[in-house]
């Protein structure tokens, strides 16, 4: 089983069963040691140690419960295929022959990582491994192999740092766990003196000595240290994993309990960040949420308890940060950075482990807090019947589900609606009843893509304005081998100078890129409706340059681009769609009315199109005509082709499924060119063409100034201002996302800088206003036939400012 790193790591500590928690206690059981030095009690050692192995196999559940069965038999299996090819030999020179030479970081580490599975399954009753004193003396002889052979205090960190201090100590620490009777004196305290050598705290980067850790990697090497704690009986070890989490040595300045203005970790927004730059809360986001909820587990109703009250920002990121992008269990890609690129590590996957780590924490959780994350769960759950948990879990995230689904006093609860901007990470999600918008942009402030280590190689134009739909009806869009499918040039949303490119992030180490435009974000009103915005400025070796808009409606996305400029005379496209449709699917399209083939590579062009209906997907309105481009083609690739990663590589096998894409040509070298195009996600062919008669919404501005609707059933107008001007009847003094609604006497308006380059902003209403009703401190009015809010914008990070006022 070759998953990534991350997900291998996140998978192992991010779950547990919930008895673990009911005969030890919560997390705030008792207060926190201000012990330092010396050997605990042994009895409260053997009960959290007793404790970490079950948060590895799952604890006491009955291997004949027929709930059981698929993950049990899938622990078997994979166990099964590793202990069938692990060399036991007295000349061996690595533990597989896949892996070596074992000295190789991600050879070492990955061994280490398939010597858990098999310790995992060796404890694990209903494995054919279980018990096995065979098993269990090659585990021993292996660990010592690969001690003596490759990862020992005596050697110096080669290659990625990652296998050497978080990946090789977290599974040695985990095999030591669960090996902890069978292990010679000898042996263990061997293997603590290398976890000192390469993760002696959690704090620093050991092969970097004044880089502190932070965010989901200082997470990580908390746990290792816990781990290695417990197992040295070393009560200073304790206090120092515990303390990493709130990191009281350094003022806080690094707790995973606060919010970050810069940098990676929680924003106030939602927002999460890693490597500085990169949105993360579907992968690194969800391995700090899992080693929280782990540490906080583990320790429950010790001596090192956390009890820090600042751990409430963790709960709160639970709501805040990682249930708007889940959709029916599944991690929204968006937000997953490279990791889209691992063949075993897809959306339902990560979605699985993130709600595993959630119920985790529910465990110790305050009951208000609990209460609301298992309805979330349990929706989430009862809802994803196109990649069932049972085929996801591990057994441990199992027995958590189990307990979840088999309680009914927990009412599954509904989808969330709602708009968010996630001001902070340039990503914006917009969700309604059956469906969900999600939208990945970029600017000087966040990546428009991380690729390295061989990971994530097409990767170019995920940060452009894709825009991810997500059907309930269809969780597999992105999912059922899409990333190594698509065309990599045609991803929904962008618009993409059509050069060719070469791979990136071949090399070891990661790295990203950040355009140069300022403006990636928008606003939102009333947690309902949302105005979107994002400059693209195209990356070296092209002269591209767009203003792209979105707004989101109760029913609709309404998708602008002006000022279309690029002059490499090369053909520029905007992507309307490019929808996956699996590997036989000939879903019905329809243009303007007419039925067009359904055979594979059949193309065509409409020069004047109003409308267009694709099967099970929802209807596409163009207002005023476009020039529309469709294509039916079958495509072919590998997940090795997008990540080559010596622990990541996707397999070489062909992948082959059906597109549906639907396009705009500018050109080649267009000169201020636009589009204009409606998303109407779910709906019948009929009404799609009933709304592109009646226009419910109406453009009202499409240039290089602003881009503006007016969806006169809401009473809703809604402006992207790219510089002072007029649009719609409002007028703002420097760009702006603005949003205005007109229900009788009631107004709300809600206003952001989603450019960052303003210290206040004017925004003037073409209607007499005659007072306030409420207002955020940094909006003041001056009131009149021609009311003027003033928007004191500077340093507040592109949020909204939102006012109600009375006509």
């Amino acid at each position: 089983m070759n998953l990534s790193r991350r997900t291998l790591l996140a998978a192992g500590s991010a779950t547990a069963a919930t008895a673990l928690m009911t005969s030890t206690g919560t997390a705030h059981a008792s207060p926190a040691a201000d012990t330092t030095a010396g050997a605990p009690a042994t009895a409260d050692v053997d009960t959290l140690l007793k404790r970490a192995e079950s948060l590895l196999t799952g604890g006491g559940f009955d291997p004949a419960d027929p709930d059981f069965t698929t993950a049990v038999e899938a622990l078997d299996t994979t166990a099964e295929e590793l202990w069938d090819t692990l060399d036991r030999g007295a000349a061996r020179t690595a533990l597989w022959p896949d892996l070596a030479p074992l000295t190789d970081p991600g050879n070492f580490g990955q061994s280490y990582t398939r010597l858990r599975t098999l310790a995992t399954a060796w404890a694990t009753e209903g494995t054919s491994l279980a018990g096995s004193p065979q098993v269990a003396d090659a585990l021993v002889a292996a660990l010592r192999f690969t001690h003596d052979t490759a990862y020992n205090p005596a050697k110096r960190e080669t290659g990625n740092w990652w296998f050497w201090e978080i990946g090789a100590p977290r599974a040695l620490m985990d095999c030591s766990v669960v090996l902890r009777d069978r292990l010679p004196a000898a042996d263990l305290a061997d293997y603590l003196a290398v976890v000192d050598r390469f993760c002696p705290d959690a704090d620093r980067r050991t092969n970097s000595p004044t880089l502190s850790e932070t965010g989901a990697n200082r997470t990580d090497k908390a746990v290792i240290v816990a781990l290695r704690g417990l197992l040295g009986r070393d009560a200073a070890k304790l206090v120092s994993a515990r303390d990493a989490l709130s990191d009281v040595r350094d003022s806080g300045r690094n707790s995973l309990f606060r919010y970050t203005s810069s940098g990676d970790g929680f924003y106030e927004d939602g927002s999460f960040v890693q490597h500085d730059v990169v949105a993360y809360t579907g992968s690194y986001g969800i391995v700090l949420l899992g080693g929280t909820a782990y540490l906080l587990a583990l320790l429950a109703g010790s001596e090192w308890a956390v009890t820090d009250p600042k751990v409430s920002v963790m709960y709160d990121a639970v709501e805040r940060t990682f249930a708007p992008v889940v959709f029916d269990g599944l991690m929204m890609d968006s937000v997953r950075g490279r990791a889209v690129s691992r063949e075993r590590a897809g959306d339902h996957r990560d979605g699985a482990t993130a709600l595993a780590a959630i119920l985790l924490l529910a465990s110790g959780a305050p009951a208000a807090y609990a209460e609301r994350w298992r309805a979330l769960v349990k929706g989430w759950l009862t809802r994803n019947r196109t990649t069932p948990f049972a085929t996801l879990a591990t057994l441990p995230q199992l027995a958590l589900a189990k307990a979840v689904l088999d309680d009914t006093g927990v009412q599954a609860g509904p989808r969330d609606t709602g708009s968010h901007v996630f001001a902070d990470m340039d990503r914006v999600v917009h969700r309604r009843p059956g469906w969900a918008c999600a939208l990945s942009l970029s600017s000087k402030r966040i990546s428009a893509y991380e690729a390295g280590n061989g990971e994530n190689l097409h990767g170019w134009y995920t940060g452009d304005g894709m825009t991810y739909l997500y059907d309930g009806d269809d969780l597999g869009q992105f999912n059922d081998g899409f990333w190594p499918t698509v065309d990599p040039y045609r991803l929904p949303g962008t618009t993409v100078d059509t050069r060719p490119r070469t791979d990136l992030g071949t090399g070891a180490g990661t790295s990203t890129y950040r355009p140069a435009n300022a403006v990636a974000g928008g606003a939102v009103l009333d947690g309902r409706y949302g105005a979107a915005a994002m400059e693209l400025i195209g990356a070296e070796g092209t002269t591209l340059r767009a203003r792209k808009s979105w707004f989101l409606l109760d029913n609709a996305v309404i998708a602008l681009g002006a000022g279309i400029t690029a002059s490499d005379g090369r053909t520029v496209e905007t992507i309307v769609e490019n929808r996956n449709l699996g590997t036989d699917g000939r879903h019905r399209l329809m243009v303007d009315g007419v039925r067009q083939p359904a055979d594979q590579g059949w193309s065509g062009a409409f020069g004047r199109a109003r409308w267009a209906h694709v099967d099970r997907v929802g209807g596409y309105v163009f207002p005023g005509t476009t020039a529309l481009r469709a294509l039916r083609e079958q495509r072919t690739g590998t997940w090795r082709a997008i990540d080559t990663g010596a622990d990541t590589g996707g397999s070489t096998d062909p992948v082959t499924r059906r597109y549906l894409t639907l396009w705009t040509d500018h050109g080649p070298s267009p000169a201020d060119a636009h589009y204009a195009y409606v998303l109407l996600p779910g709906a019948s062919a009929a009404a799609t063409a009933v709304w592109s008669r009646s226009r419910p919404v109406r453009i009202v501005a499409n240039d290089s100034t602003a881009q503006a609707v007016e969806a006169r059933r809401e009473g809703l107008t809604a402006v992207n201002f790219w510089r002072a001007g007029t649009a719609a009847g409002i007028t703002s003094s420097g760009p702006a996302s603005v949003l205005v609604q007109r229900r009788g006497t009631h107004i709300r308006v809600a206003v952001a800088d989603p450019g960052r380059t303003l210290t206040t902003l004017s925004v003037e209403l073409p209607f007499p206003v005659r007072s306030v009703v409420t207002a955020d401190d940094s909006v003041s009015l001056v009131p009149g036939r021609r009311p003027v809010l003033t928007v004191a914008v500077g340093g507040s990070r592109g949020r909204t400012h939102r006012a109600e006022l009375n006509r």
